[in-house]
């Protein structure tokens, strides 16, 4: 028969840390500890492969779960001297999700599970206190009815508020067991109101209920969004954990809590967290009240009055201490963990690898490797190449004066400014309108990931560190400022306003999410320094890498920024960028304008000293590093003015009006993509590619004598389907090459490739390499000509592929393996058949994506080319690769 259920508790478990796939993180997790003899509620786990079977048996269960469910509740009770049900002793429990990947605030909880009208007042003779257990009833029929019957939340809250406001009450801690009595009468008021039912009385109806809506979560509009933005697919699945309460709502000895082994933010080795006494996990996270300092420390450094865990319950926190010292060595990472404090009795319900800003990662990884928890080769792992991104940014110029409105929390570091939106809808639509925004509001929930995703930074007026906009913002790289309760946020009115300064939506903010201040206007940013930990694990990489990392770039100021990001050279320089700037535009029009080859010569020598000038940079500045300059590749057309300039561009050139708008017509392509681009440019208009290949020859010369370093350009023809193409336009390039070395006296040493970026170019990759030197596979126009898709318009509908699992991903952000990786494989073994030393690489939008470089190094590509911004990126994903490749025995 097979195993649906995993029980744990009593310091022995029938799973474990390694069974995560089975039992999620987070029921893996409570094995593990529960096999460590950490006080643990004892529990058990409705494995992964049930959501499956739900979901593949239209939401049905197995038929053997029923009796295994019953069976470990039994057991649960029998090690907690309760029955679930009982009249007298009731077992109560908290039902909660755990996908074997960490994803906070998306999936749905439910605690103090097993309450009725009957078992609230068992609770409340055996625990002595009637307004704990009446607290924990209104409790759980607020959750119960959102997370299950879909009853708003806020139904419950206006209710809540309404009724302190009559009474003169702040905070819930001043409700008596009245109070809460008169509440839950209200609520189930609604819930008969709103439903046209009664609010369920029998706990095995509630807790079905529960496990079905913790299924039902896997696929909500939350959860789908954090899985797209994460690349964690839905066939994962989520388990459901179940286990006994315990209690941190039950008076002053009693305590809740979020704790991280190390600050989340910046890796420091210091217990970080939040807790609240007398009260229920949520009201840590949800920004009901303020939350209090773990440690001391914490306390003095944040200037709070009230008292931290340290000071308040020393004998809990002692064992606080150790156990997480105890669980980081145990899993030889940094721990995220969640407790309860149940009559001064502290019981740990979750530990998990914590989510962490870039520069903690760094830092952590760095220390741990230093404190020989880890190996190097292990610190390189353990920090995620994309996550980088994070650190790769400006932050504010510290000279820059700073007209602060507001200070919150630094809930998630790094600067940002934007115009300030009220919701996600707004944030959403000026990402498309590639407007910048910082998104505030009074708190966040899971129904804003979208809208936090799209803003540059996030701004609560509620909420402590370890709030929903605090945890979701640093595992996305985004600024966060939360809890400024200073601000007022009228979302009516679409204003924030605080000490007599009021700002609208349009109005532009900047927030600092390293030190929680909120700033009007825009403020100055400075680039990062890329020094210290950062540093220290990227030297480790580069040890264990074996494919170079070059750099797309064409201006000086993206070939410096890639040298300070250590690329060893560029791997692609687009000469067409240099042809717009003023003053050379018209001269390429001129060109194109011209009647014959001679009229074309006359433009194009006006633009031989701008790109010989422009070469002889990008030489110096790479001081010898290799340096591929592609020949001009797009269509003609994309040169000429719009119709609505044609006017003042002939009035200003003398040129004539009809003759430039024939000229246009004679251009226009239906699809331009597949027209009169790349080396057919050069094919019918050779001048073109002798006078660029003459300006590389003579900058090379050139920058040779400035640097006292020889200078090898790598010469790339574009959009090559057949040798005979790449033959006739290398004899232009040799001729020119032999000309210059005439001319000049010295005789630059020079590679002339090609790009494969067409099917057939992939497959004839034998015939090309008997004359090609090296190849750089374009994979962005390889994707588009593959898969028939236009990468302009592909947004369209490509959403919708990767929700419906036709797709992985997005296969122009991560290599499609099984098409054009296919085509990559062909051409790389097909070139070397012919020619075994020939330089292979990557240059399209792939170059700085991890998938797509692990990838490249499965193939043997001898180097990838990406954004400067993403070389570091590029280069920690490459020594994670090659890591991989390698057996563990020698990791």
């Amino acid at each position: 028969m097979a195993k649906w259920v995993y029980t744990f508790g009593d310091g022995k478990a029938e799973g474990q840390s390694s069974m995560r796939n089975l039992l999620g993180g987070k029921g893996a997790n409570l094995a593990e500890m529960s096999n460590l003899g950490l006080p643990v509620p004892p529990g058990f786990t409705i494995t992964t492969e049930v959501c499956t079977y739900f979901y593949d048996h239209g939401r049905e269960y197995p038929p053997e779960l029923k009796a295994q469910v019953d069976a470990a509740l039994e057991a649960v009770g029998g090690l907690t001297g309760r029955c679930f049900g009982d009249a007298e002793t009731p077992l109560l429990v908290s039902v909660r999700s755990g996908a074997r990947a960490s994803m906070p605030g998306m999936m749905d909880t439910v605690l103090n599970l097993g309450l009725n009208d009957t078992t609230v007042e068992a609770l409340a003779r055996g625990s002595g206190d009637e307004r704990f257990a009446y607290d924990s009833y209104r409790r759980f029929i607020t959750m119960y009815s959102n997370v299950v019957l879909g009853v708003e939340h806020h139904t419950f809250e206006e209710a809540l508020e309404h009724y302190k406001e009559s009474k003169g009450l702040d905070l819930d801690t001043d409700l008596s067991a009245q109070d809460w009595k008169h509440l839950i009468g209200e609520y189930k008021g609604i819930v008969k109101r709103e439903l046209g039912q009664d609010f369920p009385q029998d706990p095995q109806a509630q807790l079905w209920g529960a496990i079905g809506a913790v299924f039902g979560s896997w696929m909500n509009p939350r959860a789908n969004k954090y899985r797209e933005l994460h690349n964690i697919p839905a066939s994962w699945g989520t388990a459901v954990n179940v286990q006994a309460m315990v209690f941190g709502n039950m008076g002053d000895t009693s305590a809740t809590g979020v704790a991280f082994t190390r600050n989340p933010s910046t890796g420091e080795k210091a217990l970080y967290g939040e807790f609240l006494i007398n009260a229920q996990g949520e009201d840590v996270v949800a920004g009901i009240r303020t939350p209090q300092d773990i440690t001391e420390a914490a306390r003095i450094e944040s200037g709070s009055d009230k008292p931290s865990m340290e000071r308040a319950m020393p004998e809990a926190y002692a064992e606080l201490v150790r156990i997480y010292g105890l669980l980081e060595h145990h899993y030889r990472d940094m721990q995220d963990m969640e407790f309860t404090v149940e009559n001064g009795k502290l019981w740990m319900l979750q530990t998990r690898n914590g989510k962490r800003t870039a520069k903690a990662a760094l830092r952590i990884a760095v220390e741990l490797a230093a404190e020989g928890l880890i190996t190097e080769r292990e610190a390189i792992g353990r920090v995620e190449p994309a996550s980088l991104d994070q650190l790769l940014h400006p932050t504010i110029d510290p000279k820059a004066e700073r007209k602060v409105i507001a200070t919150g929390l630094p809930a998630s570091p790094g600067a940002a400014c934007g115009e300030i939106v009220f919701n996600s809808e707004e944030a959403e639509a000026a990402k498309k309108a590639e407007r910048k925004v910082i998104l505030v509001r009074v708190e966040t929930s899971p129904e804003d990931i979208h809208g936090m995703h799209a803003a540059e930074g996030i701004l609560t007026t509620r909420g402590g560190m370890t709030s929903h906009a605090a945890v979701v913002a640093r595992g996305m790289g985004k600024p966060c400022v939360s809890g400024a309760g200073a601000i007022r946020v009228d979302y009516n009115a679409r204003t924030l306003s605080v000490g007599g300064v009021t700002l609208k939506a349009g109005d532009l903010v900047t927030i600092d999410g390293s030190n929680g201040q909120v700033i009007r206007g825009e403020m100055p940013m400075l680039e990062p320094e890329l020094s210290g930990d950062f540093a220290t694990l990227m030297g480790w990489a580069d040890t264990v890498r074996t494919m170079k990392v070059r750099a797309n770039a064409e201006t000086p100021a993206d070939a410096r920024a890639a040298r300070n990001f250590g690329a060893e050279g560029i791997g692609l320089s687009r000469t067409e960028h240099m042809f717009f700037d003023e003053g050379r535009i018209t001269a390429v029009r001129e060109m194109i304008l011209a009647d014959d080859a001679e009229g074309r010569r006359a433009a194009l020598a006006k633009l031989l000293p701008y790109q010989r000038a422009d070469f002889v940079e990008l030489f110096t500045i790479m001081s010898g590093l290799p340096v591929t300059i592609r020949l001009l590749d797009p269509p003609l057309h994309e040169f000429l003015p719009k119709e609505e300039e044609v006017a003042a561009f002939a009035a200003e050139t003398g040129l004539p009006a009809d003759k430039l708008r024939r000229r246009m017509t004679e251009l226009h392509e239906t699809n331009p993509m597949l027209g009169f681009r790349g080396c057919r440019l050069a094919i019918l208009f050779p001048e073109i590619a002798e006078m660029q290949a003459r300006a590389i020859f003579e900058a090379a010369v050139e920058a040779g004598k400035q640097t006292g370093k020889p200078v090898i350009p790598e010469v790339m023809v574009p959009l090559v389907f057949t040798k005979a193409e790449f033959d006739l336009v290398k004899a232009r390039i040799d001729a020119m090459g032999k000309a210059v070395a005439q001319e000049s006296g010295v005789t630059v040493e020079y590679q002339v490739g090609t790009m494969i970026e067409l099917p057939r170019a992939a497959l004839r990759a034998g015939d090309i390499a008997q004359t090609a030197e090296f190849f750089s596979f374009g994979t962005n126009d390889l994707t588009q000509t593959t898969l028939g898709i236009s990468r302009d318009d592909a947004g369209t509908f490509i959403g919708s592929y990767t929700k419906n699992g036709i797709l992985t991903s997005d296969p122009f952000v991560s290599i499609d393996q099984e098409g054009v990786g296919e085509l990559v494989k062909l051409g790389v073994e097909r070139g070397r058949a012919v020619r075994p030393g020939i330089k292979l690489g990557i240059c399209g939008e792939h170059g700085g994506d991890p998938a797509s470089i692990a990838f490249c190094q499965e193939v043997g590509l001898d180097y990838v080319s990406c954004s400067p911004y993403r070389v570091p990126i590029a280069r920690l994903a490459a020594a994670q690769a090659a890591l991989q490749e390698k057996p563990q025995s020698q990791a």
